[in-house]
């Protein structure tokens, strides 16, 4: 059912629609749980029966599944608890981004509480790319590493740990990305992603399958009896904090197993424990219970600042810092890093808009962007940036003075850029990926050929997809009148967080409502109050959309005072002087219809 009728756009251009489950079934849902029907229906949106809703609203640790169910899991943990037994060199190879580097950091911690000194080894994304290679295999091995632990990398380290073999060096892979059907050489390549997996948990992130990997070795070393009072168990529960951090960082669907884990782990955070993202919360300004929100958008930007300007380990080592005056130093350096990656971003998006807005006029089916010396730390933001903006597939690519380009690249809902990536490969020096973001190296000797290729592919998907691939959708949980959004139902709607990728925050719509006391606040927000059509009480929603005057929504807002609307957006608690009112959050607008 679409909410403005059969072809009808919003203000910004948008389709509303409900979420999946429709009116009787959340009735349904609602009724068997004695909740509230919006939250029915909000929870009919997300589960496939009602008899689901105790661990969706209750996550809890027991319910994690027997680690030993992924393939390869109990040869990695018992090489891994050989090596922690006999006390061998350990090195922890991770990716330089935050899944990678709060994956790496856990396990890290793990190996020093076990009494080891692992080290650890976080490629340069300038001089060495993505991934392990030949010559960081001989330097560990010059450094007398006996096993190589990989966080969210290494599925098709091929070359490398080729050479990892003839120097002697042992490999247990952990890793979540897409994998090819034969294996580079290792002890065990674990990933809920390889090809022969048949685990329903395929959504970890990087950091989620390295603590999967501690969980099997912690029971093989309790049941050897390891653990004695001169070396007590390690509390895997305390390293949950990176796990969740790293989830919301990635993007993996916050349900089933990430749910327990990332609500587990925002709990551990709470507690302060980590020294280094405390650090990092104080100088956010992180003062509230932390959530997805502070997770994705305070702590993990800052952690990834290291690896997109400057040091590519100094997340994964502030993370591993127990001494607060260093720590505040460590995170006042990422601070500052991430300052000067928001200037380099602005530059570099500056330019990236300009193309993109040229090639969305022209009605291409993707946008392939390019620049000479973009910095690439920045362009995958960038072309989520862009995404946003043109709801199309985006590649930025980034070409060096040899005219080597590398490439970033965001997708949207039934385009398939892992896939698009792999369909041009002839093209291509390297490439791979998800469905929603992907990476590439491309000569620009190749780039035309890639180019059109590329196109054709995307094009393919979007007429499998539908006529509406392109046309941004907003989806609603339910309708509310201004009178219905009190504070009793947002305490319901906390039952159901955290929120995020695969379980977002719900949204409603005001249909049929009159704006009042329309006005810009700040330089481009928009305050107002929502009132029922033809309501004479004196009940009202606060409303605020933000940064609206730079959208069409801003204007319309003003022009519509007074009028019959439709509103949709998400409930926020509004604090003022001690007293709590519900203010709703406007995303977008519509003429009643």
């Amino acid at each position: 059912m679409l909410v403005l009728g059969e072809g009808k756009k919003s203000v910004t251009g948008k389709v509303w629609q409900w979420r999946k489950g429709g009116q009787q079934r959340g009735l349904m849902f609602a009724q068997k749980l004695g909740f509230p029907e919006v939250v029915g229906r909000v929870l009919a949106a997300r589960l496939d029966d009602p008899t689901q809703a105790h661990r969706f609203m209750a996550p809890n640790l027991a319910d994690l599944p027997d680690p030993s169910h992924l393939k390869g899991m109990d040869a990695g943990a018992q090489r891994l608890a050989d090596a922690i037994i006999h006390k061998e060199q350990i090195f922890v190879f991770g990716d330089y981004d935050v899944d990678g580097s709060c994956g790496s950091a856990l396990l890290m911690r793990y190996f020093m509480w076990v009494g080891l000194k692992p080290k650890l080894y976080i490629p340069d994304r300038m001089t060495e790319g993505y991934g392990p290679n030949p010559t960081a295999m001989e330097k560990i091995a010059a450094a007398n590493g006996k096993l190589v632990v990989t966080v969210d990398t290494g599925s098709l380290g091929f070359t490398a740990f080729e050479r990892a073999q003839e120097l002697g060096l042992e490999v247990i892979i952990t890793d979540h990305h897409q994998t090819q059907t034969n294996f580079p050489p290792c002890v065990a390549l674990i990933n809920p992603n390889r090809a022969d997996e048949t685990t329903p948990h395929t959504n970890l992130a990087g950091a989620g399958v390295a603590f999967m990997l501690l969980l099997a070795t912690n029971r093989l070393l309790r049941a050897q009896g390891f653990f004695t009072k001169a070396q007590p168990e390690p509390d895997l529960r305390m390293l949950l904090d990176l796990v969740a951090v790293a989830s919301v960082c990635d993007m993996v669907p916050l349900t089933g197993l990430n749910r327990i884990l990332v609500d587990r782990g925002l709990k551990v955070m709470a507690q302060r424990r980590n020294i280094g993202l405390t650090a990092l919360a104080d100088i956010a300004g992180l003062d509230a219970k932390p959530s997805p929100y502070h997770a994705g958008f305070l702590i993990g930007p800052r952690i990834n600042a290291g690896g997109r300007i400057s040091a590519c380990d100094l997340g994964a080592k502030l993370l591993l810092c127990d001494d607060p005056s260093q720590a505040e130093y460590l995170a006042n350096q990422l601070h500052g890093l991430n300052e000067e990656r928001k200037e380099v971003e602005a530059q570099v998006l500056t330019q990236a808009l300009d193309q993109a807005e040229k090639l969305f006029e022209e009605n291409n089916s993707a946008l392939l962007v390019t620049g000479k010396g973009w910095h690439p730390g920045v362009i995958g933001i960038v072309a989520s940036r862009i995404k946003e903006a043109f709801h199309r597939p985006v590649f930025v690519i980034s070409f060096d003075e040899k005219g080597v380009g590398k490439g970033s690249g965001r997708s949207i809902t039934g385009i398939d850029l892992g896939k698009a990536v792999a369909a041009t490969k002839e093209y291509l020096v390297s490439g791979g990926g998800h469905k929603m973001a992907a990476g590439l190296t491309v000569e620009e000797s190749q780039f035309e050929d890639f180019k059109k290729a590329f196109y054709a592919e995307i094009t393919r998907q979007a007429e499998r997809a539908g006529a509406d691939a392109f046309t941004p959708c907003l989806k609603l949980d339910g309708s509310l009148s201004p009178q219905g959004a009190t504070p009793t139902l947002l305490e319901e709607l906390d039952k159901l967080e955290p929120y995020g990728n695969g379980n977002p925050e719900p949204r409603f719509a005001f249909e049929k409502v009159q704006l009042d006391g329309v006005r810009v606040v700040g330089t481009d927000h928009v305050k107002c109050r929502v009132k029922t059509l033809g309501h004479t009480g004196a009940g009202y929603l606060d409303a605020i959309a933000f940064r609206a005057m730079n959208t069409p929504l801003g204007p319309w807002l003003q022009k519509s005072q007074g009028q019959s609307v439709s509103v949709c957006g998400k409930l926020r608690r509004n604090v003022w002087q001690g007293h709590e009112r519900v203010q709703l959050q406007i995303e977008d607008g519509a003429e009643i219809v």
